[in-house]
């Protein structure tokens, strides 16, 4: 049998993203759920390995709890976990996923206020302060930490510091963030991270997981208004199971992020990929603008994570059209997806390397033609 294991395409999209070979290779082999060769010499090191990645500060604080399903679940375990019946949550949003959080929050009837300040803006750190200052029933903040609506990089260390001013939980949503871009859970005072298996780590789709500090989930104890998305059962089953997951686990898919996160290590951790990511999105950016293309958001606002671009004035340009064009050529990129303006994204995550962000202005340019083309005709 004659299994390719390569892609015909690359994936510049903000996750699932391109995977390495052996990281899909990883998936080859079946796993027992109660065999100490998985929970021992699988699960545990991942968790592990996480609370490393999030703090060097004090990782004796912090307890990494791994759920199944899409980033998405876990960041509602996450909320419907942390904050109890009698609390309240104050959600700042700029982008669709920001909304998600309080979509989420109101479902689970979680008392909640929005700072809604616009896809195109950073949260109002101001109003944050002043919101804190004067509404002592606010017991939980929570934010989108890169919000690939747009590729806004937000602004965690001032958010952050701001939080922790005013002695309350910080849970942050780092889904398309952490492990490519440098931070210490312990020096920001996060209480809550949540991310997932394929984003910067580089696996692939099928669990997420929540970076939590021990003292404050050791109280979570009944908060939950779900069962199978309860992070404090999931959190004890785990501790006292040496790795076991409570219900079904993907097998195959934390073995391969097992092996992403051995990847990520002998790249050089989260600088090294940092630092390539950064490259991968500034060469982006100037070939693209020299092509014509205009960015969505100020260069300052920018994160080396995914990318927006208006659309091309041409009345002839057609965005799937230019979209299966590229496709043919190697490359997947998105769809806008700011309100009222007419845009795509490029993501310059995964296994994305700078010569292949070189290929890729070249394959646009070649692809814009058809625009010139219609235009003459």
């Amino acid at each position: 049998m004659n299994l390719d294991l390569e892609n015909p395409y690359i994936l510049l999209t903000p996750g699932p993203l391109s995977t390495s070979p052996t990281v899909r290779a990883a998936m080859l082999r079946d796993w027992c759920t109660w065999d100490d060769d998985y929970n021992l010499g699988v699960v545990t090191p991942i968790r592990e390995g996480l609370v490393k990645l999030a703090t060097v500060t004090k990782p004796e604080d912090y307890t990494v709890v791994l759920m199944q399903g899409s980033g998405t679940f876990s960041v509602e375990a996450m909320i419907g976990s942390a904050v109890p019946e009698n609390g309240r949550l104050l959600v700042l949003a700029n982008g669709e996923y920001g909304n998600r959080l309080g979509r989420i929050a109101k479902t689970l009837k979680i008392d909640t206020i929005i700072h809604d300040s616009g896809e195109l803006a950073p949260p109002d750190l101001g109003k944050l302060d002043a919101e804190l200052s004067a509404d002592k029933s606010i017991t939980h903040v929570v934010c989108v930490h890169n919000e690939t609506t747009t590729g806004m990089l937000n602004p965690l260390e001032a958010i952050a510091s701001i939080v922790k001013r005013h002695d309350r939980l910080f849970l942050v949503d780092s889904m398309s963030a952490f492990g490519g871009i440098p931070l210490d859970v312990a020096e920001l005072g996060i209480d809550f991270l949540v991310s997932s298996a394929n984003k910067c780590i580089q696996g692939v789709p099928g669990f997420g997981f929540v970076i939590v500090k021990k003292s404050v989930l050791e109280k979570c104890k009944g908060n939950s208004r779900s069962v199978s998305l309860d992070l404090y059962d999931q959190w004890q089953g785990m501790e006292k199971g040496h790795g076991k997951w409570r219900y079904t686990s993907p097998t195959h898919v934390v073995r391969a992020f097992h092996q992403a996160m051995q990847e990520l290590d002998e790249e050089g951790g989260v600088a090294a990929r940092f630092a390539r990511y950064t490259e991968n999105q500034r060469r982006l950016v100037v070939g693209m603008e020299k092509l014509g293309f205009k960015c969505v958001l100020p260069h300052a606002l920018h994160s080396p994570i995914i990318t927006g671009f208006y659309n091309p004035e041409e009345p002839e340009y057609d965005f799937m059209k230019f979209y299966e064009l590229l496709k043919e050529k190697g490359f997947v990129i998105y769809p806008g997806k700011v309100t009222g303006i007419n845009s795509f994204r490029i993501g310059t995550i995964g296994h994305v390397f700078p010569d292949d962000i070189t290929r890729l202005i070249t394959a646009i340019e070649k692809s814009m033609y058809w625009v010139k083309e219609a235009a003459a005709v």
